[in-house]
């Protein structure tokens, strides 16, 4: 099978086609999709009737998976987590993030498949941390080498989002205990490249290690602009039937939450990854 590789911006994305996720990978069509993803960050399949299961396996190639300990799952496949505006307040998607960065162990990357759609709106947005990092005056990456900063579930998730729903709020409290704070360096490196990416995000980062609230604050919001400049990002206008697939180590998304009140599903499977270095 040879795969053909249409990439959507010089920093990020492409779309992929000639291969069928709902089949069983051999080895050669892996490293190909394994290799693409590498070197353009997101990718896109259109055209995919993949069952939950297919999903499954499909992103197990990859690495184990997540399960996310506030979102529902499936109740047939508990590796494919809900996206359901039915079920969900899903505001903390509609912020700059790369996924389950508040882990010790957080996300590889993640294949996201499209099941309803609203009639407009409900894109997602996604920012190449690699090109904004090699856009970073050399003075600004000497100062960040070396820095940590803390990652912490409870930013996306605070306990008014739960109103008075005591089930919703033990759940919270629960996540929060099994998922406390922890620091990962302001600069990574993705070890399939050796690329250096910014790995801080709106979404979960709170602070940065070692400097006063005032400095971090301010720290924090050059980078969070950065990152997410126009030249670095890419806006994708889903189809049913598409499949996402991006590298979380070196990627933040933003699912744009304009749609209301009609409903969107989304169900995504979450691959594990390394602790950043």
């Amino acid at each position: 099978m040879t795969l053909a590789i249409e990439p959507i911006t010089p920093a990020i994305g492409a779309i992929v086609s000639g291969v069928d996720l709902a089949d069983p990978l051999d080895p050669a069509t892996k490293e190909a999709i394994a290799a693409a993803l590498y070197d353009r960050q997101v990718l896109f399949f259109r055209g995919q009737a993949i069952s939950e299961a297919q999903q499954r396996d499909f992103a197990l190639h990859f690495g184990p998976l997540h399960i996310h300990p506030i979102y529902p799952q499936s109740p047939s496949v508990p590796q494919i987590m809900l996206l359901d505006t039915a079920l969900n307040d899903l505001r903390d998607n509609a912020l700059w993030h790369s996924d389950i960065s508040f882990a010790e162990v957080p996300s590889m990357g993640a294949v996201l498949a499209a099941r309803i759609l609203p009639p407009t709106g409900g894109d997602t947005l996604w920012a190449s941390a690699t090109a904004a990092y090699d856009a970073l005056p050399d003075p600004l990456k000497t100062l960040l080498a070396g820095m940590t900063a803390t990652h912490d579930l409870a930013k996306s998730f605070p306990p008014e989002r739960f109103g008075a729903d005591p089930e919703a709020r033990d759940q919270l409290e629960a996540a929060k205990r099994t998922n406390p704070p922890v620091s990962h360096p302001v600069i990574r490196t993705h070890l399939p490249t050796g690329r250096k990416a910014i790995y801080v995000s709106e979404g979960f980062t709170t602070h940065i290690d070692g400097l006063d609230a005032d400095t971090s604050d301010s720290l924090l919001g050059l980078l969070f602009r950065h990152v997410t400049r126009p030249e670095f990002t890419l806006r994708w206008r889903w189809q049913v039937g598409d499949v996402a697939m991006w590298d979380n180590r070196v990627t933040q998304h933003y699912a744009v939450d304009d749609y209301r009140p009609h409903r969107r599903v989304m169900h995504r499977a979450t691959i594990l990854g390394e602790r950043p270095v």
